[in-house]
């Protein structure tokens, strides 16, 4: 598979002197960029042009959850580390895209997580594609009717001892167990009251029936060390059912609570290609 921006073929992201395969599991990032419902919007001017001063430079106002990115211990649980706290080693090494798939509103449990091939296993980059990735973009299908992990799947994660989370979610937890619903920021209508007024139409039951606690995903994986990345996407089904070795490097940010990365996939099918010795 190849992908072509502005009549470029990316061939050497599969063919290349290293032999590695190489697949990008970020969305384009950029003008535009779909936003969760309470965040500003991404601004991005141009402080100097081509035509204006023979050079391009620009300034960008963003929240750092926005696209494909990485939540650090701190963005939820106090105490906790924030990104530049982190290890290196958390951001790079072996794992699983499992094909988790789910439709509106779904739940993945601890069973669905048990049962995905290839198996998770302890110490794995753990990537969930439901399928969801597909509905991207400035929509409330995205945002307000995703599927997701809820208190019971970041349980799993934990006791699994798994080194990273990512989802081709709106969030690490299901929306209706965030501020979309009657929780936190979003108490007490939520941010989409109408998605929540939809849900108890549609089953009978409140919001916080089903989802009584807020993040409950986040705070299992991220008080147990275990950092998360939401809106996955990109080449994703094209590894979904291997396993590969995965980076995602953060910003060495002071403080940071989370950052947007590239998230990337490598495959090496020789398996001839090694890391320098340092000699």
């Amino acid at each position: 598979m190849t992908i072509k921006v502005r009549g470029v073929d990316f061939e050497e992201n599969l063919k290349n002197a290293m032999g590695l395969e190489f697949y990008d599991l970020s969305h384009p990032w950029g003008l535009g960029q779909p936003c969760w419902p309470y965040f500003e919007d991404v601004k991005i001017e141009r402080l100097h042009t081509m035509a204006k001063s023979g050079v391009l430079t620009q300034r960008i106002t963003t929240v750092m959850h926005s696209g494909t990115h990485i939540d650090a211990p701190g963005h939820v649980v106090e105490g906790t580390p924030f990104m530049d706290e982190v290890p290196l080693p958390h951001f790079f090494g072996t794992g699983v895209v499992v094909s988790i798939p789910k439709g509106r509103w779904g739940v993945i449990t601890a069973d669905d997580l048990e049962k995905a091939r290839p198996e998770i296993r302890p110490g794995d980059i753990v990537i969930v594609n439901t399928g969801w990735h597909k509905h991207y973009g400035d929509n409330q299908m995205y945002y307000g009717y995703s599927p997701g992990f809820y208190k019971e799947a970041g349980e799993w994660f934990a006791e699994r001892k798994v080194k990273l989370v990512g989802t081709d979610t709106q969030a690490l937890d299901h929306p209706l167990g965030t501020a979309i619903g009657p929780h936190g920021p979003g108490w007490p209508n939520g941010l989409l009251p109408h998605v929540c007024a939809e849900y108890k139409r549609e089953t009978g039951r409140d919001v916080l029936q089903d989802f009584p606690e807020w993040e409950p995903c986040h705070r299992a994986i991220l008080s147990a060390g275990i950092c998360g990345i939401e809106n996955i996407g990109g080449e994703i089904d094209a590894v979904t059912g291997k396993r590969c070795t995965f980076v995602a490097f953060p910003w060495r940010w002071t403080k940071g609570d989370g950052c947007i990365v590239r998230l990337v996939a490598i495959i090496d099918r020789s398996g001839g290609y090694r890391i320098a010795s340092g000699e």
